[in-house]
């Protein structure tokens, strides 16, 4: 179901306590596994994503947020999408029904682990990987700035780890969950977990979801289904065995690709309603996204921990589209061109990762290190059908996604055929100089390639064994307050194309972050100040210049981008029945001329979020304000460059919940409450999308 608006989901008061994962302690021996904090919209526990050494976000010396399954359930976020747009700093373009990007502190997110592993996505996730359902997922976490340590090739903007829900429950427990929204959305929901034997060393969980429905867009009507299982073993007291495999299909019908013409042809800008598409009724674009892994943990006799871990990820895309390009005749309406696309495409990611972590003696003083390997080879291909027919668009104002499907060529060309590798070497220690001063240092040796076509350009580009360092420190200014700072260097190969047809130089770089992590009301709230600053070379931008046989846009290398803001954010319970988070986000980014680069991000970002329970009544709210974006454009008439602009804009939200008992409650959500009329993307290939209206739904939960 859409999250964008509107919604309402009846969920048992209990789930706080633990029906999204729980305020349990892993069942698993030893410390094999990290206690789940739930019920809160903080998270004290361990997490791996920045450093590998097991930190909690105090201990982390680079910006850190967490949303928690209590923020999930309470929002009510359906997608990965829905989840890191409420993240500190993270910004969202919807480029089509489909694809979405992510940008942090000015730049793509391009970074993403599961579990902590890195595991790569397509381009702006054209087979799904943006809107993969919350309900595998336990919590999101989100590292802004370089993680190259971690991630190898990385950016400066953040690295986004999904920390899947395991089986930790020893007795049968679980609940089902049934809703509806706006625009005929429905959606069923079971997650059940139990123990299967052996005293409770074995547990297994499983998670199935359907949802379809509508939307505000004209055409478009979505379908999806997800199923997830796991099983956890503790094959001794010292030895814990995870298998499991997600699926879930998406299938949306009337989908768009692209979005809606900026300009008339005298030179004045178009104001289409919300609804209207450039899609037709027989477009489609079915995703498909499989991940099959083994997790093994072994814990040493002295406290050491050895982890191994396998994934496989077999995404796919079969799609039936229709893009519409051009500028529109005010008085016919006519001036569109019709280009229809049909194609398959399938990537399939084979990663190997191993880590030793522990601590040992030095000078009188414990210190930890962590030593870890990984290896993963990945393949995609993209065939295309050729249309025979091409139709005219007509009048567009009287657009109503009727005009015919083409008929297709019995044959197909392949315009993607492309082999990715990744090998990286890492190890870091963190030394304790004094009780109150920590030295984190670290490296990695990364090796990324790609060769193969894609779209009738041959690549075969990357670099190997590539030193990217990592430094911080960490100085306690007594017990509730900690200073902070860190540096790493950036490597990122990039895959867009100049003029000449090639490939932009890999993206290098530094990053530099220095800040205040506080906690306060006895370790409930938590407070963190960060101040960034980047430098970067090679930075692909567009040139707005588009490939007219492939629609490819055309890209050159800015030198000298540098990048300086600050964050700032505040997370927690405020009292044990009031749980707060806010956060403010604000930075300039110019390249060595002094002109700013994407635009499209914006400067200033603010989120807040907060509920209140009163017995078995919960009541929240919150709002996302964001600054003005805009993005180079021109004007057909006159050929006088312009900007296409997104003013500032907020969007409020309401949530409240009833717990009838333990078991049975219902929650309602209304997002974009005051029905702002906005724009989720300026100036992909000269285009604009709207954001959702004001949306709604209403869910009922039972909890055993």
């Amino acid at each position: 179901m859409h999250s964008h608006g509107v919604r309402l989901t009846v969920l048992a008061a209990a789930l706080q306590a633990g029906l999204y994962g729980g305020t349990a302690e892993a069942q698993a021996p030893g410390n094999l596994e990290e206690v789940v904090v739930t019920g809160s919209y903080l998270l004290t526990g361990e997490m791996d994503m920045a450093t590998g050494l097991g930190l909690t976000p105090l201990e982390t010396p680079q910006s850190v947020t967490v949303i928690t399954s209590q923020r999930i359930l309470d929002q009510n976020l359906d997608t990965i999408s829905d989840v890191v747009v409420n993240a500190a700093g993270v910004s969202l373009q919807e480029i089509d029904d489909v694809r979405n990007t992510f940008s942090s502190r000015g730049f793509e997110i391009r970074n993403y682990q599961v579990d902590g592993v890195p595991l790569p996505w397509s381009l702006a996730g054209d087979s799904g990987e943006t809107v993969v359902d919350m309900s595998l997922y336990e919590r999101v976490e989100v590292v802004r700035g370089a993680t190259g340590l971690m991630t190898g090739a990385g950016d400066p903007s953040a690295s986004i780890n999904l920390v899947r829900k395991h089986a930790r429950d020893t007795e049968l427990t679980g609940y089902v969950d049934g809703g509806f929204g706006r625009w005929n959305n429905y959606e069923t929901t079971a997650d059940v977990s139990s123990g299967l034997g052996f005293d409770g060393a074995l547990r297994g969980r499983v998670v199935a979801k359907h949802s379809e429905g509508e939307s505000y867009q004209d055409f478009l009507e979505e379908e999806s289904d997800v199923f997830y299982g796991v099983l956890e073993a503790d094959l001794s007291d010292s030895t814990l065995l995870r298998v499991g495999a997600s699926y879930q299909q998406n299938d949306p019908t009337g989908a768009t690709w692209g979005a809606l013409p900026t300009w008339f042809t005298d030179g004045t800008r178009t104001d289409w309603s919300r609804s209207k598409s450039t899609a037709a009724d027989w477009t489609r674009w079915e995703t498909r996204n499989e991940n099959y892994f083994v997790n093994a943990v072994q814990e040493f006799s002295n406290g050491w921990q050895l982890r191994a871990n396998y994934n496989r990820v077999e995404n796919g895309q079969k799609t039936r589209l229709l893009y519409l390009s051009g500028d529109v005749d005010k008085a016919t309406g006519e001036g569109l061109s019709y280009f229809p696309y049909r194609a398959s495409g399938e990537s399939v990611l084979d990663s190997v990762d191993v880590q030793l972590r522990g601590d040992f003696g030095l000078f009188g003083r414990q210190h930890e290190f962590v030593l870890g390997a990984l290896h993963s080879e990945q393949s995609a291909e993209t065939e295309v059908w050729t249309a025979l027919d091409f139709y005219s668009v007509g009048n567009f104002f009287a657009w109503d996604g009727s005009s015919p499907e083409p008929r297709w060529s019995d044959t197909t060309r392949m315009d993607q055929d492309i082999e990715t590798e990744q090998e990286g070497y890492y190890g870091a220690v963190r030394l304790a100089a004094s009780d109150s001063l920590k030295f984190i240092l670290g490296a990695r040796l990364a090796s990324w390639e790609r060769q193969g076509v894609e779209y009738g350009a041959v690549l075969d580009y990357g670099d190997d064994d590539v030193v990217i360092p990592y430094a911080g420190v960490l100085y306690d200014l007594g017990e509730q307050h900690r200073l902070y700072a860190s540096y790493t260097e950036i490597f990122q190969p990039q895959n867009e194309r100049d003029t000449s047809g090639n490939t932009v130089d890999p993206l290098e770089g530094k990053s530099y972050e220095a800040g205040l992590k506080s906690a306060w009301l006895n370790g409930a709230l938590e407070t963190s100040f960060a101040l960034f600053q980047i430098e970067q070379d090679n930075l692909a931008e567009p040139t707005g210049i588009v490939d007219p046989e492939t629609l490819e846009m055309f890209y050159y290398a800015a030198q000298g981008t540098e990048t300086t803001g600050a964050e700032l954010e505040v997370v927690g319970n405020l009292s044990d029945n009031w749980q707060f988070s806010a956060s403010f986000t604000q930075f300039s980014a110019e390249d060595a001329d002094g002109e700013d680069v994407n635009t499209d991000a914006p400067r200033k970002l603010l989120k807040l979020f907060t509920t209140y329970q009163w017995n078995r009544l919960t009541v929240g709210g919150g709002v996302n304000w964001q600054g003005e974006i805009y993005a180079a454009t021109s004007n057909p008439a006159t050929q006088e460059p312009g900007r296409l602009t997104q003013d500032d804009f907020a969007l409020v939200n309401l949530m409240a919940r009833y717990a009838f008992s333990d078991s049975l409650s219902v929650q309602v959500n209304l997002d974009n409450l005051l029905d702002e009329k906005y724009y989720s993307q300026v100036g992909f290939f000269n285009q604009y999308r709207y954001g959702t209206p004001m949306d709604y739904s209403l869910h009922v939960s039972y909890r055993f």
